[in-house]
């Protein structure tokens, strides 16, 4: 039964984080298809006009190749995401989604930014940030995975290419420590399997409690014999 119920919570997190994935195409296949002015849903810092940009920018892109770069680490951080932390998913999401946006809007260069890099990046530091305050083998498990395919992301949050908004990137990784950093503990750690002879108790049948003598047993004195000599 254990094992039947994380493969459907694992199955779960991983429809949900492409369902939502979906969500990204179809607005930008609509924007793309209607010719839609998707960048007016961007941030452009220190404007009030782009201020409702910390909430949509995620959602729109440049281009398909941009948002093709952003499908997969959203499906494999957001379903590791769902499937390690059921407590805290919602508030590390919104730490990285809300922090990246604000970041950049008070921060980031003179520009239109757009994307959901930057909550992809609040994901993985999320992530990572939590399996070393955890450490146990669920967090390190998803830890390592997120790490093998993403740990160039810990770069990432630099300078670079200037048609890369680092920015977007490095808030985003600030607001997922942050989160990982306030509600680490909120997530019950699963059970360690014990193995069997963990819960022995009982003595060896042929050692029994003589391992905890100190030294070998002395020879027995022999008696005095009452009486004088013969």
């Amino acid at each position: 039964m254990k094992h039947s119920n994380k493969r459907d919570i694992l199955l779960r997190s991983v429809w949900l984080s492409v369902l939502c994935v979906t969500v990204l195409w179809v607005i930008q296949s609509a924007g793309v298809l209607f010719h839609l002015p998707l960048n007016t849903l961007g941030i452009v810092p220190l404007s009030l006009a782009g201020l409702h940009g910390i909430i949509t920018a995620p959602l729109v892109h440049s281009s398909y190749e941009h948002l093709f770069h952003n499908t997969l680490p959203l499906i494999i951080l957001g379903s590791a995401l769902y499937y390690g932390y059921p407590a805290t998913r919602g508030k590390a999401l919104a730490f990285a989604w809300l922090g990246s946006g604000i970041g950049v809007w008070l921060f980031g260069r003179p520009s239109v930014h757009l994307g959901a890099s930057g909550v992809a990046h609040g994901l993985f530091f999320y992530l990572f940030v939590i399996a070393i305050l955890r450490r146990d083998n669920r967090s390190t498990g998803l830890m390592m995975i997120a790490f093998f395919l993403y740990g160039g992301m810990m770069m990432s949050i630099f300078p670079r290419d200037p048609q890369i908004s680092y920015e977007a990137h490095f808030f985003g990784a600030a607001g997922g420590v942050i989160a990982a950093l306030l509600f680490g503990k909120q997530d019950p750690k699963p059970l360690r399997k014990r193995y069997y002879w963990e819960s022995q108790d009982e003595e060896d049948p042929v050692i029994g409690d003589q391992w905890q003598s100190t030294g070998p047993e002395e020879p027995p004195k022999p008696r005095e014999r009452a009486g004088g000599a013969e």
